[in-house]
């Protein structure tokens, strides 16, 4: 069972990570991060968070298939960040198991907002 107030960032660049983070934290929730997908599955694996975020461009294995890796054994609901705004990708990561998208550049308000409201929804 998803922890109400725990989250997984999954992102490889450590200022993003480290932003996402910081605003995760001060809205209260318990935040777990990673650099790369493979370790960002573990994470969730071992914290079963409420909502994780992914970025899509990482290296090794990318934000969609991470995505379809978690979904296959977690409920946690994803928020897919990614620079790229086009719809082919936002259907994409929806199709992997992303539940919202968020452009990057993002204002920490709305970010925060996004999570809040995936948090409120979970089963």
């Amino acid at each position: 069972m998803p922890d109400a107030r725990t989250t997984v960032v999954i992102e490889d660049d450590l200022d993003i990570r480290t932003l996402v983070s910081a605003v995760l934290e001060g809205a209260g929730f318990i935040v777990h991060t990673a650099g790369t997908g493979l370790d960002g599955i573990e994470l969730v694996r071992r914290h079963e968070p409420v909502v994780t975020t992914l970025d899509v461009s990482m290296p090794g294995i990318d934000g969609f298939e991470t995505a379809r890796r978690i979904k296959a054994f977690s409920d946690t609901r994803i928020l897919m960040v990614s620079a790229r705004a086009d719809e082919a990708e936002q259907r994409m990561g929806r199709e992997a198991g992303a539940d919202d998208y968020l452009t990057k550049p993002f204002r920490p308000r709305e970010l925060r907002q996004r999570v809040e409201e995936l948090a409120a929804h979970a089963s």
